[in-house]
């Protein structure tokens, strides 16, 4: 299928002088008109740029905070655990509000929820751009965190929509899936940009001038749907028990290092409390927030497991992997974007050029496992980079591994996890998705932080060298990230191996 319109052809007699038809005077012109199927093929991959571009925003601004927490934390003045609220404040309501904006926009309508997200967003970035203090920037992000979940959690579901045809949906998926991953490493490149070129607040400000034609494309080019209704209900008690038992999950993996172990334990217990409360209201609602059935699919539900791990992996290896540039090699902020900038650009021409294509041929279960193994063997070779090492030979090529995993098997997995949802779930389905990642995301940032200052202060307590006890610390944790992608990869084979039949 072509993402262009194509024409028809076809001949129209033109009236003579004498307002005759045909004979030896008439002339026969061709006329181009695109067909209504043509026209829609056309609407429908405009609506995709749209929807990409909206999510692009929300995935640069997760990572372009990075390289540029230096910054932040010298001129507000954050204390150490004070400056990780800079990434939590934006991850806490992101992750926690998925799934209720998810079904309201199942009931308001999916236009209406990312429009909204959107105009949320741009608004929330302009005040961090503005944020003269610790306090206004961290309500600020938490704002963030609210207008992503809005566009995030709806926009898997309008995809799927707009391409039911299995070759078309997996060819729209590895753009979205490009656009999501590229955004990812390229926020550190011009995170690093834009804080050594001009300040810290422009990382934010950047946001608006993309925001206002993200938003005024939306309404102009994605299709109105009304949605189910909001007397359809949306379980507002089981929302309050999800939300909370959603955030305080993240708040205890994103904490995690920040608490005593009591206190850790104790509210996971309580988040464990709330998710329990959670499943019996859904089980007994008459209209639920979450359908149950949701997790009866295997495809679904062992999608969502091994993206957890995979993204805890990927998203570990980007921030620590940054780290290990600025802190062991000496990198300063643009030279560290830089330093990432390989990633964006495999990620977007291997699930532009190749994926969908490499999905169709050997099926996506396939597809994923090859991916995963590539991710296994770029952590596994990350986990030996020492204090004394180069860019050349200890970090691009594990980079580019990692790289050319991940856009392998992320388009697969978004596929299977999709399929594995029915029409009138797409909403929820797609909040699930998203709310994994941030769980995932939020798990790799937390353990294999905490892994790695933890071995290094234990080496520095015992008179190490700075730099050699830092390295040490990444060491450690990159071989964790090693052991966790190998869970992905063993799950993965396991859970959806009952794909393998289907496929042949």
């Amino acid at each position: 299928m072509t993402m262009f319109p194509v024409t028809s052809r076809a001949p129209r007699p033109v009236v003579g002088t004498h307002g005759e038809r045909g004979g030896h005077a008439a002339m026969t012109a061709v006329v181009e008109t695109p067909t209504p199927a043509l026209r829609r093929t056309y609407s429908r991959w405009t609506a995709l740029v749209v929807l990409c571009a909206g999510t692009l925003m929300t995935i640069l601004d997760g990572n372009i905070v990075t390289v540029a927490m230096p910054a932040i934390q010298s001129d507000l003045g954050f204390s150490g655990p004070g400056l990780a609220w800079v990434v939590n404040a934006y991850l806490i309501p992101f992750g926690g509000l998925l799934l209720l904006v998810g079904r309201l926009g199942d009931l308001v309508g999916r236009k209406r929820m990312f429009a909204a997200g959107l105009a949320v967003f741009t608004a929330a970035s302009v005040l961090c751009g503005v944020a003269t203090s610790q306090g206004a920037l961290i309500a600020a992000r938490a704002l963030q965190g609210v207008g992503g979940a809005m566009t995030a959690a709806v926009v898997l579901g309008m995809l799927v929509a707009l391409f039911p045809e299995p070759r078309a949906q997996a060819r729209a998926i590895a753009v979205f899936s490009a656009v999501g991953a590229a955004g990812g490493a390229l926020g550190t490149f011009l995170g690093g940009a834009l804080t050594q070129a001009l300040n810290w607040h422009w990382i934010f400000l950047i946001n608006l001038p993309i925001g206002i034609v993200a938003l005024l494309a939306a309404i102009r080019v994605l299709d109105a749907e009304d949605g189910e209704g909001l007397g359809r209900g949306a379980d507002y008690p089981g929302a309050a028990l999800v939300t909370g038992a959603l955030m305080l999950t993240v708040y205890v993996i994103v904490g995690s290092g920040d608490h005593a172990v009591t206190t850790t334990l104790l509210l996971a217990l309580l988040a464990l409390a709330l998710f329990t409360a959670f499943t019996v209201r859904q089980a007994r609602a008459v209209r639920p927030l979450l359908r149950l059935r949701l997790f009866g699919s295997r495809l679904l539900s062992g999608a969502n497991a091994v993206q957890i791990l995979m993204i805890a992996t990927m998203y570990g290896f980007q921030f620590l992997g940054a780290l290990y540039v600025q802190r062991v090699l000496g990198f300063g902020e643009l030279l560290t974007g830089t330093a990432f900038l390989p990633a964006p650009i495999v990620i977007g021409v291997l699930m532009l050029g190749l994926s969908a294509r490499t999905i169709g041929r050997f099926g996506p279960y396939r597809v994923l496992l090859a991916g995963l193994v590539l991710i296994v063997a770029g952590m596994a070779l990350l986990s030996r980079a020492p204090a004394e090492g180069s860019y050349a030979a200890d970090v691009l090529p594990p980079l580019l591994l990692l790289s050319v995993g991940f856009a392998a098997a992320m388009p697969a997995l978004t596929g299977l996890a999709m399929s594995g949802a029915r029409e009138e779930d797409a909403g929820l389905a797609s909040g699930l998705f998203n709310t994994t990642q941030v769980v995932g995301g939020s798990l790799g940032l937390a353990v294999l932080s905490v892994l790695a200052a933890s071995r290094t202060d234990g080496l520095l307590a015992g008179g190490a060298e700075v730099i050699s006890a830092t390295a040490e610390g990444y060491q450690a944790a990159f071989r964790v990230g090693t052991g966790i992608a190998l869970g992905a990869l063993a799950l993965a084979a396991v859970v959806l191996r009952s794909r393998v039949g289907a496929e042949r």
